[in-house]
């Protein structure tokens, strides 16, 4: 009798295991393909509503040679309701697969932009070179010195997991240190503002993670966040990349105004070199609150900038005002641009103070650097 049960909870255990076993086989992940592809042709041009939105779509089928990769020279037919092509363009083709369902999709990825992408550049380049000069290259290795630290720094520190607000006020600063002494020299001036940006940076992080905090912002504010949290299997600081976004974004705007300060104590000084530390000091803070003004309204219009679509979305809204404006994507924004805005403010008092330190030193006076070219 032992034997039989023990015979039955196997045999049981056998018919629950084949279907569980096989459907594991059977499951194959589905695979993605991108490569470049040319319209050959387009035909069936038409206008067809997106289900449950009252919107219509203008949707085309598109005849394709895929350009390269194992496919490469091979034509095919399919439905596009995504940005309408014309014959001889040249897009991203998708490739989708599916085992499991013995099925495979073609459809546009994206529209091939980046000889467009390089023409832009190039302009640019041709530009600079004519009205900026050596300056001009100087500011453009600065920059390219700055996007190394951010994409092999910055980027790759926050993803191992270390603290995205120390990586960001470090990168911050080595961008500060770097792009400053490229751009302008080694100089008492550029040393001044160095200083000062360096200060600001960290006075605004400070200000940022306790605001953050107080309001109780996730980071949850963009579909990138959202997903970048799911790729990540929540291991990664959402809050503090905001925090570190907020830095980031600050820089060059700040690096703006801690140059101009610490230009302007130099040629007060080299305009008047009896100026007591006192009278230097109240002179460059006149001009930079100046600067103030058009750089805060400066910063705060290239955000409602780059927020437009939302600001519209918004603004169709059926609730109240202060829902909205309590909701964590458009506080989120209202935080970055006053947060950014303070840094702004206290980089001109703090900058200023120590250039006339270094500047106005005892004994000294401004002929002991070479004067630093610097326009706004």
């Amino acid at each position: 009798m032992r034997n039989m049960r023990i015979l039955t909870i196997v045999s049981l255990l056998l018919l629950i295991s084949i279907p569980l076993s096989a459907g594991a086989q059977m499951y194959v992940p589905d695979v993605e393909t991108l490569a470049k592809a040319r319209v050959v042709s387009t035909s069936n041009e038409r206008l067809e509503e997106i289900v449950g939105t009252g919107v219509s779509a203008e949707v085309q089928m598109i005849t394709a040679e895929i350009l390269e990769g194992d496919e490469k020279g091979r034509v095919v037919t399919f439905s596009n309701d995504f940005s309408q092509l014309k014959t001889g363009d040249v897009f991203y083709l998708r490739h989708l697969v599916s085992p499991s369902e013995g099925t495979e999709v073609y459809s546009v990825a994206d529209i091939y932009r980046l000889p467009v992408l390089v023409g832009v550049a190039v302009v640019f380049l041709v530009l600079l070179l004519l009205f900026g000069g050596i300056q001009g290259i100087r500011g453009l290795v600065a920059l390219a010195l700055s996007l190394v630290l951010i994409f092999y720094l910055l980027l790759p520190g926050i993803i191992k997991g270390y603290p995205p607000m120390l990586v960001a006020v470090g990168v911050s600063s080595l961008i500060i240190i770097a792009g400053s002494y490229i751009t302008h020299g080694f100089t008492r001036t550029t040393s001044a503002a160095v200083l000062g940006m360096i200060g600001t940076v960290v006075v605004t992080g400070i200000a940022a993670a306790v605001v953050v905090d107080m309001a109780g912002l996730t980071g949850y504010n963009s579909e990138e966040s959202t997903y970048l949290y799911f790729q990540s299997q929540g291991a990664l600081d959402l809050v503090g990349i905001l925090m570190s976004a907020i830095l980031i974004g600050l820089l060059g705007v700040l690096y703006d105004v801690a140059i101009g300060q610490a230009v302007s104590v130099e040629e007060l000084l080299r305009a008047d070199q009896h100026l007591s530390r006192s009278d230097l000091y109240r002179r460059a803070l006149r001009i930079g609150r100046e600067h103030i003004g058009a750089l805060v309204n400066t910063l705060a219009i290239a955000y409602v900038g780059a927020s437009l679509p939302l600001l519209l979305l918004l603004d169709n809204a059926s609730a109240p005002i202060g829902y909205i404006l309590n909701g964590e994507v458009l506080a989120t924004e209202i935080i970055r641009i006053l947060i950014g805005s303070m840094g702004l403010v206290l980089a001109v008092p703090v900058t200023t103070a120590i250039a006339v330190f270094m500047i106005r030193s005892e004994g000294s006076s401004a002929r002991n650097d070479a004067p630093v070219r610097h326009s706004h």
